[in-house]
């Protein structure tokens, strides 16, 4: 094999609270992502260099910062036989943003070098690469909805293949995600929704409602823009959505439709005003790694 394409894929949290804080700094969490079928295309393919040729559509990611370069790099100390590579990346999924771009290009760098290059790579040996990485880059790893803890690494697939429709808006502003967890630690006697068992409940009943039903982020708590993210949660509703909520750590919010009409019709009217995204959810139950 000397090239490879890789969908690069999206996710939401259908619900996200924070458990507590590591003496490193790091929170711990307990989430349900779900993957989505709005994607990043990555083109992977050997060349007789020694480097990494890391090209993509935005111009300001194409420097060593840009966490594909911190990936080649740690797999390169440690598996020898990795040549050179170029990349070509098309980003269409909006950054800073709550979906987990950067995070979902790492793992499926990651998983195309691993088959580029015939590594047989343990599941074990690729989620310690990802966790070396970034916290959310072992739940990127998982093609399907799963449920998260610890700092993201500790994984549970979900047993869903629950499609149904998202219509996301990604307003002007941006959300940096340290920052975010800053502003959780300065928040005190927080109070949080615990709901994980129902969503996922939810989603392997196939219960539409009842996701909608316990949607919860608990960075809208703490978002500085809590009027215009609500408002764009009251407009996905008042378009046919029936549940809404801001993605991660913001700043997205997304709408969750009982069929594809209202989805569709939804996504007409709002992109006249809004960057807007239309989608569905994704789980592919065949193993990946």
């Amino acid at each position: 094999m000397e090239e490879i394409y890789i969908k690069a894929r999206a996710k939401v949290n259908l619900n996200l609270e924070i458990t507590g804080v590591r003496d490193n700094g790091y929170h711990n969490i307990e989430s349900v992502f779900q993957k989505i079928n709005l994607y990043d295309e990555l083109y992977i393919k050997k060349t007789k260099t020694n480097k990494l040729d890391l090209q993509t559509n935005i111009e300001e990611l194409n420097n060593e910062e840009n966490i594909i370069c911190k990936a080649y790099i740690k797999m390169r100390e440690i598996y020898k036989n990795i040549s050179g590579v170029q990349v070509k990346v098309n980003k269409r999924i909006p950054m800073q943003a709550g979906l987990a771009g950067g995070s979902t290009d790492c793992a499926s760098f990651i998983l195309g070098m691993n088959k580029l290059f015939d590594l047989k790579l343990s599941k074990k040996e690729i989620e310690n690469i990802g966790k070396s990485l970034g916290a959310d880059v072992v739940p990127c790893l998982y093609n399907q909805a799963v449920k998260a803890e610890g700092i993201g690494e500790i994984i549970t697939p979900i047993n869903t293949n629950f499609k149904y429709y998202l219509v996301i808006i990604k307003p002007k502003i941006s959300c940096n995600t340290k920052e975010m967890y800053k502003k959780i630690d300065e928040q005190k006697n927080l109070i949080q929704e615990k709901n994980t068992n129902e969503i996922i409940k939810a989603l392997e009943e196939n219960k539409i409602e009842l996701i909608a039903e316990n949607l919860y982020n608990v960075f809208e708590s703490v978002v500085d823009e809590k009027k215009l993210i609500q408002n764009l949660k009251k407009e996905l509703i008042e378009n046919g959505a029936i549940g809404s909520l801001m993605a991660g750590s913001g700043s997205c919010v997304f709408g969750i439709f009982e069929n594809k009409e209202k989805a569709k019709s939804a996504y007409k009217k709002l992109k006249n005003t809004y960057q807007t995204y239309i989608c569905t959810s994704f789980n592919s139950l065949r193993r990946i790694f």
